[in-house]
């Protein structure tokens, strides 16, 4: 099975798929931000009977709070997202945003308990600035690390370039696909977002580095080999364990996604595209720009006219 010889198909692919969504990403609303980085409130209100979240819907409207997101977490529970709930004022005696939702909310039936919560998005830009400062140091090391590790192969620097452009390429889609979905399916980003990325950026390097390992150790055997079918030939065998730890996985996160709690599930949606993609990246992407870059195949056309 000759996989490298196809790799043109490859990157086509992803390019078009990285046009889709960096393209979203440009476009506002670029991101769906949720609480946790827009700022505001949550309300987990638990009813003593049934209740369905249109009913619940319908009082927020009449009390203006039309950008309220309201959703049901169980028969006799709802989730509400809104913006930050006001105090009120003890000397004049106006009450407090969650007093008076919650006296009306009391209508449609009797309230067992109110969980609330408010997040400053002043904590939330914090939190994504520290990020993406874990982002880039983490690519410097995996570059650094990498080149060191593959120093007995030549041209050990690329292997380094080739797990960050693996990296890139998965995060980009992951966030480009959140995009799509937080503009057609209201799909928003919280807090566990990020350890998300970061865990889809940990995986991503891990299967890239399996199927490199490979490729050290056949160029070490057969050192006149062409590096195309060294790459293919490593490929070759360790897809079986690529692919067999990718659905092992897989699974887990499925059977999460349907068993879990609503708190985690953006957080497992965002492990399971970048799961997929990390596969794909690890395989078809990374590997073959060793080869492409190897054979001269990454030079600009410019750079060609040159010469």
């Amino acid at each position: 099975m000759d996989i490298v010889k196809r790799r043109f198909w490859y990157f086509t692919i992803s390019a078009v798929l990285l046009v889709i969504c960096i393209s979203s990403l440009l476009v506002p609303p670029r991101l769906t931000l949720g609480i946790d980085f827009a700022g505001g409130s949550t309300l987990t209100v638990v009813f003593d009977s049934e209740i369905k979240s249109d009913s619940v819907r319908e009082r927020l409207n009449k009390l203006g709070y039309n950008d309220a997101t309201v959703q049901q977490s169980g028969s006799d529970t709802v989730f509400i997202r809104m913006s930050k709930l006001e105090e009120g004022n003890e000397s004049s005696g106006t009450k407090s945003d969650r007093i008076l939702i919650e006296e009306d909310l009391s209508n449609l039936a009797k309230i067992s308990s109110v969980d609330v919560a408010t997040v400053s998005g002043v904590v939330a830009n914090d939190t994504v600035n520290n990020a993406i400062i874990a982002v880039v140091v983490a690519s410097v090391g995996i570059l650094l690390y990498v080149t060191y590790s593959f120093r007995g192969v030549s041209n050990p620097f690329r292997y380094g370039v080739a797990a960050i452009v693996a990296l890139v390429h998965d995060s980009l889609i992951v966030l480009g696909l959140f995009s799509l979905l937080g503009k057609f399916m209201g799909l928003e980003i919280n807090a566990m977002f990020i350890p998300g990325i970061l865990v889809v950026i940990g995986y991503s390097v891990n299967d890239t580095i399996v199927v490199f390992d490979r490729v050290r150790e056949n160029a070490t055997i057969d050192p006149d080999k062409p590096l195309s079918m060294i790459v293919n030939q490593s490929i070759t065998q360790t897809i079986g364990r690529s692919l067999n730890t990718s659905v092992t996985l897989l699974l887990t996160i499925l059977a999460l996604i349907f068993l879990g709690g609503e708190s985690i599930r953006n957080f497992l949606y965002v492990l399971l595209i970048g799961l997929i993609v990390g596969t794909y990246s690890s395989i078809f992407i990374a590997c073959q720009f060793l080869v492409m870059w190897e054979q001269g195949e990454l030079r600009f056309p410019l750079s060609k006219k040159s010469r």
